[in-house]
């Protein structure tokens, strides 16, 4: 009988410096923090350069209109949020945000109930369509979305007689006290979007369902190997997305007491700009509810300030927000890299 005599290997110590080991170094800790609240920092030193500039920039009017306009291009943002944070995007929300809209203002007719539902009902379904096709056989958010872009101003457009019929909102309605009513003073779709971005973010943030939105984005095939419903992940963003879009649509509706068929253009380019200077990654994986609400409300202070310069086009407007956003996007390259690297 023979004795193996061979000694047991020493352990080996793992390939990774002590620093690392010990956790994220002072420069990853001030990266990561520079790309989630940059945007914030940004936001808050307009508000001042703004109200040392402009006597009428913190008045109560100026303020409360800020506000409310913002209200409804924020929960367009916030149902993109999720879609981009799994690394697909959404191009069809302005043309739904119109449809919501009108199809609101002529169910007003009938009652709030259907007000609300019938745009909640055909756009969450056109988003649910987006979500099948994109998850289920596999197409590019891009085309599909384009494509839902296009449908849904088809049927904006044959809802409203080729747009030459504006279908309007009784003031005396309950419907129109959602879009014009005040709250301890501040406009009810205010409130409104404030719930929904609490409630936006206690999903994304502590429920399963946000782990497999992140996970997904991350990673979709490290995803689907721990189980995670990647399919269905998909098409719960996509259709939430549709659904933020209609209610968003119906809300201005409501505030407008009329359903502008003209309205929505260009709005998913805005919604995207709000998201992504806020901090959420285009690559997917990373993102906050609560940056893509920032983003938003600096975007509509920039807009402001150009109205209150007065002998600037509206045009600038644009030519800043995408100024803005290419230097977000570059900046948000480069602090990923700079944490890679370290």
């Amino acid at each position: 009988m023979t004795t193996d005599m061979r000694t047991p290997a020493e352990p080996v110590s793992p390939a990774v410096p002590e620093d690392r080991a010990a956790g994220p170094s002072r420069s990853e800790r001030l990266s990561a923090l520079a790309q989630q609240h940059g945007a914030l920092v940004t936001l808050l030193v307009a508000v001042a350069a703004a109200s040392i500039g402009f006597d009428t920039f913190l008045t109560a009017d100026n303020l409360e209109n800020m506000a409310v306009s913002s209200a409804f291009l924020a929960v367009v943002a916030l149902g993109m949020t999720f879609v981009i944070v799994t690394g697909g995007i959404d191009l069809s929300v302005g043309s739904l945000f119109a449809l919501g809209g009108v199809l609101a203002a002529w169910g007003s007719r009938y009652g709030t109930v259907v007000a609300l539902l019938l745009p909640l009902a055909v756009c969450g379904l056109i988003g649910l369509v987006n979500g099948l096709l994109i998850a289920r056989s596999r197409l590019a958010p891009f085309i599909v979305t384009l494509a839902a872009m296009l449908g849904a101003r088809g049927i904006l457009l044959s809802v409203t007689d080729e747009g030459s019929t504006t279908y309007l909102v009784d003031k005396d309605t309950f419907f129109a006290t959602l879009g014009q009513g005040k709250v301890l003073g501040i406009g009810a779709p205010v409130w409104i979007t404030v719930a929904l971005f609490v409630a936006g973010a206690v999903v994304l943030r502590r429920t399963r369902f946000g782990q497999y939105v992140y996970a997904v984005g991350g990673n979709e095939d490290a995803a689907a190997l721990m189980g995670a419903p990647v399919a269905r992940t998909k098409i719960a963003v996509y259709t939430v997305s549709g659904l933020c879009a209609g209610l968003a649509g119906a809300l201005n509706a409501s505030w407008l007491v009329s359903g502008v068929t003209i309205l929505g253009s260009g709005m998913e380019l805005e919604a995207i700009s709000a998201v992504v200077i806020g901090g959420t990654l285009l690559s997917g994986g990373f993102g906050f509810i609560s940056g893509s609400l920032v983003g938003v409300l600096l975007l509509k202070v920039i807009q402001n300030v150009i109205n209150q310069i007065g002998s600037l086009d509206s045009a600038y407007q644009q030519v800043v927000s995408g100024a803005f956003l290419a230097v977000v996007v570059i900046a948000q390259t480069w602090l990923g890299r700079r944490r890679r690297v370290l």
